[in-house]
């Protein structure tokens, strides 16, 4: 049987970036038929019910009912530091993310973290993730196993690093490799759980984990790899010293397999143009970032430029860095 629901009801019928208002479809009084799961029609709530007679009805008065948001770059291994402002990128990486993410190899104390956190996006309307973990597989296990609990849509993937951070947050590339594979194994694809290669950044990587990641990612095309891309100007500054033979910060993640269409990069606020011109060719996916671009202070996103260029772009809250 087919479920109706009525209330004042958001749609979108194009790009709102590209079509503003445009793109936007609203109903007053308006409906939404769901079929196994699906939605199957839209529109007017009293022409729904009279299409579908038989459907079961649900009346939420002047609630909005719209799509629900899809947060394209997040690290829920961070809900517990969300606002913790004050530092610069790297700095604030050592203070506050490293010793909270020393805490996910505890499984139940990971568990915790996974609920609370889709209780909270949940209640806010975010209805689809794509997060980081650590670099403890118990992370992953628990963040997919608690979104299978409630039928969520996720991507999710173990953050490799094996340099530049604290010991106890180290893999190798091919701890990194065995974990990734091993995890892809057995949630990719499973209900509404898909994995995600996950590189943090080239600072934390040395060549052979990003050779090694790339590795899997060729082997596995059907997965998405994300990771971060300019965010900061020390940062590039920081990439350029460990990675000199690089034409840019993107050549450091080229190099290693790691561009491609299914690439997630976050923050992509200063591209060099080659960069820009590359990103494009492939139709990878620039992640907007905007609360936490400016609460860390990176710096200013060229959505509008971006978008009339053509890149794929989505949009996020990257939880600790940011105040949401």
């Amino acid at each position: 049987m087919a479920d109706l629901i009525l209330g004042q009801v958001l749609s979108f019928t194009g790009d709102p970036f590209v079509a503003g208002l445009a793109a936007a479809r609203f109903e007053r009084h308006g409906g939404v038929v769901i079929e196994a799961g699906r939605i199957v029609a839209v529109g007017d709530g009293a022409d729904l019910r009279a299409a579908h007679p038989q459907a079961r009805v649900t009346d939420y008065g002047a609630a909005l009912i719209s799509a629900g948001f899809i947060d394209a770059h997040a690290h829920y291994p961070q809900t517990a530091i969300i606002a913790s402002w004050g530092k610069r990128l790297i700095e604030w990486l050592n203070t506050y993310t490293f010793p909270e993410e020393m805490r996910f190899g505890d499984a139940a104390y990971a568990a915790a973290v996974a609920t609370r956190y889709l209780d909270l996006t949940q209640a806010n309307g975010t209805t689809s993730v794509c997060t980081f973990g650590t670099i403890h597989p118990e992370s992953v296990e628990a963040f997919f196993a608690a979104a299978q609990a409630r039928e969520a849509r996720v991507w999710a993937g173990k953050t490799c690093m094996d340099r530049n951070a604290p010991e106890g947050l180290c893999d190798t590339a091919q701890t990194a490799y065995d974990d990734s594979a091993r995890l892809l194994a057995r949630w990719h694809g499973v209900d509404r759980l898909s994995y995600v290669i996950t590189p943090r950044f080239a600072p934390t990587s040395s060549r052979e984990q990003l050779a090694a990641l790339g590795a899997l990612w060729a082997q596995h095309p059907d997965c998405l790899m994300q990771t971060h891309l300019s965010e900061q100007h020390d940062e590039i500054a920081w990439v350029k010293e460990l990675f000199p033979e690089a034409r840019d910060y993107l050549d450091t993640y080229e190099a290693a397999g790691l561009l491609g269409p299914g690439g997630l990069y976050g923050h992509a606020i200063h591209l060099e143009p080659r960069e820009r011109d590359r990103l494009r060719a492939v139709d990878a996916s620039l992640i907007h970032c905007p609360t936490s671009n400016s609460f860390i202070g990176s710096g200013l996103f060229d959505l509008a430029g971006l978008k009339a260029a053509g890149h794929r772009i989505g949009l996020a809250t990257d939880t600790g860095g940011g105040s949401s």
